[in-house]
């Protein structure tokens, strides 16, 4: 049981706080509904109190009705007589003395007040009768509009808890992310101290029938796909690297190990110079060209290009292949996105991490047409 709400605390957290809400709301309607009875009952005592006023012979005692109406406060009565003439007000100005602005401004209420609540007639004589207005009281006003506040608070509340859930969740599946990544690194460091053993001693042994050379290539682009893995979750360190060499390297790598119809080329002057974090940007761009490479199905030819302003570095790859829609600009960068028919849709959403928040750069869709190809930009700021 314990292991239960330690599991689902968010959640009945949640959910005890809504239930706490929805009977502040329900017991401050049932609170609205006996304070407008209250008053309803209120105004039938002031208009028998003022038609006893009015009715009254010259020898009745008025002091009780004068009473009722002198201790009316809060709800707003005017009397009209039969030629729309002011007779009474009360609660509807402040004023002692009015003027015949200030009477017509009354009247005004009146027609107000009957849009909502219809007058009650108060016949005097078979000549004379007059028209008794009257809309609930201030306070009533004011706290009709209070289960609407306590609704925005609701909603407002809701909303708050949602975002806390929603950024906890991520943040759980990012700690989720750095952990699979770092246990990976972890696992292929095994096998990988084991082959770079392997490989020294076929060294001693110079063995001329096994490709050493391109083995040990193999064998350092596991050592750098380790260190890429370590580094997920963890700030990465950055260095003035110089990013046509590193580029250049990526791009050999992957040219000698893809079919000879595909070729790369590269535009770049010898050398600029960035601050970076090597490994993770050769994994970004890496994550690009291979895409170029699926893309163009192993056929035509991929151009890197390497250029700098004052403030930045842009690196474009431009490849031949199906190219996307306008819609899909963005998409592409969405975790589980994807075209092919396998991948988990990963590879462009964690470059688009990479670049914007170690690097502080961007990295998006330059120009893409369908069926004529895409290319992608990098831009990434130099240090003032």
């Amino acid at each position: 049981m314990r292991g239960f709400f330690i599991q689902n605390k968010r959640i009945l957290f949640i959910l005890i706080t809504q239930l706490a809400l929805i009977w502040a709301l329900w017991r401050t309607n049932l609170f609205l509904s006996e304070f407008k009875h209250e008053e309803e009952s209120k105004i039938e005592i002031l208009m028998a109190a003022y038609k006893k006023l009015i009715e009254a012979g010259p020898d009745e005692d008025l002091d009780l009705p004068l009473k009722i109406l002198q201790a009316n406060k809060n709800i707003p009565l005017i009397v009209l007589d039969q030629d729309n003439q002011l007779v009474y007000h009360t609660n509807v100005s402040k004023k002692n003395k009015l003027n015949k602005k200030d009477s017509l401004k009354i009247v005004e209420k009146a027609v107000k007040f009957e849009k909502d609540i219809p007058p009650m007639f108060l016949e005097i004589d078979d000549q004379k009768y007059q028209n008794i207005y009257y809309s609930p009281s201030h306070l009533y006003s004011r706290l009709f509009y209070y289960p609407l506040i306590l609704i925005g608070i609701f909603l407002l509340f809701i909303t708050t808890i949602y975002l806390y859930y929603r950024t906890g969740k991520i943040s759980d599946e990012n700690r989720l992310w750095s952990g699979i990544a770092r246990e990976t690194a972890h696992q292929i460091g095994t096998p990988l101290s084991s082959l770079m053993g392997w490989i020294e001693i076929m060294k001693t042994q110079k063995s001329m029938d096994i490709p050493i050379g391109e083995l040990e290539k193999d064998v350092q682009r596991l050592n750098t796909i380790s260190q890429r893995f370590s580094k997920i979750g963890s700030e990465p360190e950055l260095k003035e690297e110089n990013i046509v060499e590193i580029s250049r390297n990526i791009a050999h790598y992957l040219q000698d190990r893809t079919s000879k119809q595909l070729k790369i080329k590269l535009d770049t002057p010898d050398k600029i110079y960035v601050s970076i974090n090597k490994q993770l940007y050769e994994w970004v761009l890496e994550n690009l060209i291979k895409n170029s490479i699926d893309a163009m199905e192993g056929k035509g030819e991929i151009n890197i290009s390497v250029f700098e302003d004052k403030n930045h570095v842009f690196i474009d790859v431009k490849d031949q292949g199906k190219g996307l829609s306008k819609n899909m600009y963005s998409e592409i960068f969405l975790p589980g996105f994807t075209t092919k028919k396998r991948g988990w849709g990963l590879g462009l959403s964690l470059a688009k991490r990479i670049i914007e928040q170690y690097h502080n750069g961007k990295i998006f869709v330059q120009k893409s047409e369908p069926g004529k190809g895409t290319t992608m930009r990098i831009v990434i700021p130099k240090k003032d």
